[in-house]
């Protein structure tokens, strides 16, 4: 365990920053912790670190002795209507990199209106769980690369982990595709923890245009609608205003958003 200490205030109260084990900090006055400071290793590699502290005095602490410890870059994500929190990591040293929207989407396609979307002429949508495995790795290989070619892969939500060989399928059965009988040209992925989640929606840069990505969509969410659910939700690069469009253009509302800021 290392530990730093400095005066935070006009009472001289001393604040003890001590790194209690891997990935762990807390911030101690005369022996109460103030704060505490956490570390997290997300799977596309990248390091999250995150400042709970009951003054900025503590989280300043926290953070210079988290920063001073971990190499660069580092992350970190907070809410965008926190603005002191977003204060608090900028006088830290961090900047905002990305910004996500959180939209909740109707599924009933009278709210949709996606209800008579069809894919385009010679295109075949595929359920969940029936895809064929080798034609679903390989489109999610060849969006990898356009994505990596032109904005970067960090740029996808962290949870689109990068795997071996490019490929980023964990649960091929969690992807519905529109396809042809040569190959597939798109894909939706829903998961349905607590609440149903669209965590990606993509499609082949010479197939874009023509309907195929609100043709995914439409299926996801009728397929939802039809099991009794009337809400899913995602969340979608700020700077994406495709993605932004066709969700909104489904009926989606905004319900808030976040910053990933780095150093």
């Amino acid at each position: 365990m290392d530990s730093r200490s400095c005066a935070t205030g006009p009472a001289e109260h001393a604040t003890l920053v001590a790194r209690v084990a891997y990935g762990q900090w807390h911030a101690l006055e005369d022996d109460l912790v103030v704060g505490r400071g956490h570390l997290q290793h997300r799977p596309d590699g990248r390091l999250f670190i995150s400042v709970d502290a009951w003054h900025d005095a503590a989280f300043a602490r926290l953070a210079e002795a988290m920063t001073g410890a971990l190499p660069a870059p580092l992350h970190t994500v907070v809410d965008e209507a926190d603005t002191e929190l977003t204060a608090a990591w900028r006088r830290a040293g961090f900047t905002v990199a990305r910004r996500e929207v959180e939209y909740a989407v109707p599924t009933d396609p009278e709210v949709t209106g996606l209800g008579a979307v069809v894919p385009p002429p010679g295109v075949a949508l595929v359920s969940a769980g029936r895809a064929d495995e080798g034609l679903l790795r390989e489109v999610d290989r060849a969006v990898r690369a356009e994505v990596e070619a032109t904005v970067g892969w960090r740029s996808m939500p962290a949870e689109v982990v990068p795997r071996a060989e490019g490929d980023t399928i964990v649960d091929p059965s969690l992807y519905a595709v529109a396809a042809t009988p040569e190959r597939h040209l798109g894909l939706i992925r829903v998961v349905r923890v607590k609440r149903p989640r669209i965590g990606l929606l993509a499609v082949r840069a010479g197939e874009r245009r023509r309907g195929v990505g609100r043709a995914l969509l439409a299926h996801a969410l009728g397929v939802l609608h039809r099991a009794g659910i009337s809400e899913a939700w995602t969340e979608v690069d700020a700077s994406n205003a495709a993605a932004s469009a066709l969700f909104r253009g489904a009926g989606a509302r905004p319900v808030g958003s976040a910053l990933e800021l780095v150093r």
